[in-house]
């Protein structure tokens, strides 16, 4: 029986009730956060076992900055990196990711200046694909990816060849989604950043490349080439455009566009990696692509000529309309490397 003070109004005395209660609720439950999740003395709690295909985010301290990973499936299964482009992250594989888990270990960083990792301003850090590919390879050791698959977008062939030109023993396949390693590849589109190569300074060269941030940009190459915009949802562009007006981050972009050059410089040492190691190729490319021809997907042939070339009714983000198709390839693809 609960004596009432009677100088206390009987709300008074509730809410003391009420929080007398909660307490002790609430410091059961921290002092169980406390534990390994069992009471002293008492049996442990029924807890299912880790699902070990689920999906893992977690943030590396890379040479002092925090690098995002998304990962999914059993790290015991062959393993997949996947690589973004410009100016996406790790989000643009998420249904992919999805897709493959069951069966294989996927692995999708952010770079620097992208996505959930750091982005130190401009002078803070330098904005190279040299630099870039040397933080993505000490995520593939700190996480003890000893041999994977590569699949690789835009930026990320340049990042992804150099992965594999530093360490052809660590790669057992390469898959090319509208990721450039020839001339024949690059369009018209290229004009500008050519221009800006030429002249770092060139004022006007800068002001066209600037068009590429904003979001008419965003809109018009998530959808040029798509023949069902119903299917495309906006969250990718949307996302890569946000990130992009965060404050200093169209500066380091610039300043990866005029680096860009270092990686056409490099593509005919690319190409004789691919003919040396011959690794299994695989291009699932939007064939509407506007910075990146179909030529670009079938010049992979002139270097390994077994490679697997599709191309595909859609444009530069194929993953986001053709999903489903990709997936399907890459499946099969991977479970050929499997068996090899």
């Amino acid at each position: 029986m609960t004596t009432r003070n009677p100088s206390s109004p009987p709300d008074a005395v509730s809410r003391r009730q009420a929080l007398a209660t909660g307490g002790a609720v609430l410091g059961a439950a921290l002092s169980a956060c406390g534990t390994t999740g069992a009471r002293a003395g008492g049996p442990s709690p029924s807890v299912p076992a880790a699902d070990t295909k689920a999906f893992r985010y977690r943030t590396l301290d890379i040479r002092g900055l925090s690098i995002f990973v998304r990962e999914a499936g059993d790290p015991t299964a062959p393993t997949l990196l996947l690589l973004h482009g410009f100016p996406s992250s790790s989000f643009m594989y998420r249904e992919l990711m999805e897709s493959l888990r069951d069966e294989f270990h996927v692995v999708a960083p952010d770079y620097p200046g992208f996505g959930h990792s750091s982005a130190p301003k401009r002078g803070e850090w330098p904005y190279t694909f040299d630099a870039i590919a040397d933080v993505v390879e000490a995520v593939t050791e700190r996480l003890g990816l000893k041999r994977y698959a590569l699949y690789v977008q835009d930026y990320g062939s340049p990042v992804g060849f150099r992965l594999a030109t530093r360490h052809p023993e660590r790669i057992t396949g390469l898959i090319t989604q509208n990721g450039n390693a020839y001339e024949q590849g690059l369009t018209p589109l290229w004009a500008p950043i050519r221009a800006l190569w030429a002249d770092r300074n060139d004022a006007e060269a800068e002001k066209a490349v600037r068009g590429v941030f904003t979001r008419e940009f965003r809109k018009m190459e998530h959808s040029t080439g798509i023949r069902d915009a119903g299917r495309v949802s906006p969250d990718d562009a949307l996302l890569s455009q946000l990130l992009l007006e965060r404050p200093g981050v169209v500066d380091v972009q610039l300043d990866l566009f005029y680096d860009y050059r270092t990686n056409v410089a490099a593509y005919p040492a690319w190409q004789a990696y691919l003919r040396e190691h011959q690794p299994p190729v695989l291009a699932v490319w939007g064939r509407n692509d506007l910075a990146f021809a179909p030529e670009g997907a079938l010049a992979f042939k002139q270097d390994v000529p077994g490679a697997e070339v599709h191309l595909l009714d859609s444009g530069h983000f194929a993953l986001e309309d053709h999903g489903d198709v990709i997936a399907a390839h890459v499946r099969g693809f991977l479970r050929r490397l499997s068996r090899a």
